[in-house]
């Protein structure tokens, strides 16, 4: 142990006094393993945010909405096509066995009035299965029962967003609001669930009976199609297989529909588990790209150590005859180059982490992309750079303890 640390000290030595050389050499080391840290935090950050959202959304669920229609030969934008109704979910429900659970909605932006308060949210008109449906959790208070959403109840339930900007963070479960002028009164609150993923906030949201958002609040009330609904969310059975299900379900809507043999469909059917079978196969692919950009960049710099160590052998000849012929043995000047070498990564792995760490931050607070430091990956990493310092100092350490003696002592 103290000839290891003897040797650690003269390899520390040795760098110190070509400190411009020495950090020359790290660069590469240092560049790859910042790289890789920052490559690797943001992948996972993205990641971790894609996982949130689809999860927020529930991987047993599809939401049916309607696509565009054919006007004069051209196509109208998405969801200009006939919406659907309550019917149509009624319909579907007596249909199909493996529905578990379903809601429609219906959106629309106001502003929310409270006291000498305002503030402009997403009003959305649900069913009572919707809040179980997309995974919502009741906070405190109660759900809405099938008479208030029947009747057009004037109650609401409201997200965290809500009750710090309108209520000071107070529990509003009592509270009288109004939105549009038409009074609410809440009872109940949301847990926190975060940002979306898609840009905007899920706990920004004020959810009332759908019969009161057509009628009151979204000016959706539309004669020639009662009872619409914009979208439709369902769970299906977990035993029942998705991609079947889906099928039927499209099958049946466009006989609903009454679409020809061959014609488009003009609704949607959207599975959120291919959304996530389609992360997993580009998380796949991004691993295995990072990979290869951290190889390369470890094989770059260990090339750069093992040039840099060959140079240092043919310079110091004469110390190594010295130190053979005064009684060192070979075994340790092969030990001392290779601690050089490994030391030479050591530290340009501490500096890349130190780098790659700061870089991810900065990336994270000016381009508000999500960040998630991988712990692991950084022992890796640092592993992985002894390991290069092992496999690319090996060759040149190796023919400094092979030196004769005589001749190195000869050496100009």
């Amino acid at each position: 142990m103290k000839t290891l640390w003897k040797t650690v000290n003269i390899a520390l030595v040795a760098l110190r006094l070509n400190a411009l050389r020495s950090f020359l050499t790290m660069l590469g080391i240092i560049i790859g393993i910042a790289s890789v840290i920052v490559m690797v935090s943001v992948s996972s950050g993205s990641r971790q945010a894609v996982e949130q959202a689809i999860n927020s959304l529930g991987t047993n669920m599809l939401t049916i909405r309607p696509g565009a229609r054919m006007w004069g030969g051209r196509k109208s934008g998405a969801g200009s096509a006939a919406p659907f109704t309550e019917k149509d979910m009624a319909a579907l429900r007596k249909r199909f066995d493996f529905i578990d659970d379903m809601s429609g909605r219906v959106e629309t932006s106001a502003p929310v009035i409270f006291g000498n308060r305002n503030w402009t949210t997403s009003i959305t008109g649900i069913h009572p299965a919707y809040i179980p449906v997309r995974q919502w959790v009741i906070e405190e208070g109660r759900n809405f029962t099938d008479r208030e959403t029947r009747s057009g109840g004037k109650v609401a339930i409201v997200g965290q967003e809500i009750i710090e900007n309108i209520f000071d963070g107070q529990s509003p479960i009592g509270l009288r609001i109004r939105i549009k002028n038409v009074p609410f009164t809440v009872i109940g609150t949301l847990r926190e669930k975060g940002a979306s993923g898609f840009g905007r906030s899920h706990d920004d949201v004020i959810f009332i009976p759908i019969s009161t958002a057509r009628m009151r609040i979204s000016g959706k009330a539309d004669r020639s199609v009662p009872n619409m609904v914009e979208r439709i969310y369902l769970t299906i059975d977990p035993e029942f297989d998705m991609a079947f299900a889906q099928q039927e379900l499209k099958e049946y809507i466009r006989e609903m529909r009454k679409i020809t043999p061959g014609a488009e469909d003009d609704f949607n059917v959207a599975n959120y588990s291919e959304f996530i079978r389609a992360r997993n196969e580009s998380a796949a692919t991004l691993g295995l790209l990072l990979a290869a950009t951290a190889i390369i960049a470890l094989v770059v710099g260990g090339i750069g150590i093992m040039n840099i160590m060959l140079v240092s052998v043919t310079e110091r000849t004469r110390e190594i005859g010295i130190r053979l012929a005064v009684g060192a043995r070979r075994g340790d000047i092969l030990m001392q180059f290779l601690v050089e070498a490994v030391t030479l990564c050591l530290i340009g792995s501490f500096f890349g982490v130190a780098i790659g760490l700061g870089s991810g931050t900065l990336i994270s607070r000016l381009s508000n992309i999500p960040v998630l430091v991988n712990v692991p990956i950084i022992f890796v990493a640092i592993a992985s750079a002894a390991f290069v310092g092992i496999f690319f100092g090996f060759y040149p350490a190796r023919k400094a303890s092979l030196m004769n003696p005589i001749d190195a002592l000869r050496y100009e």
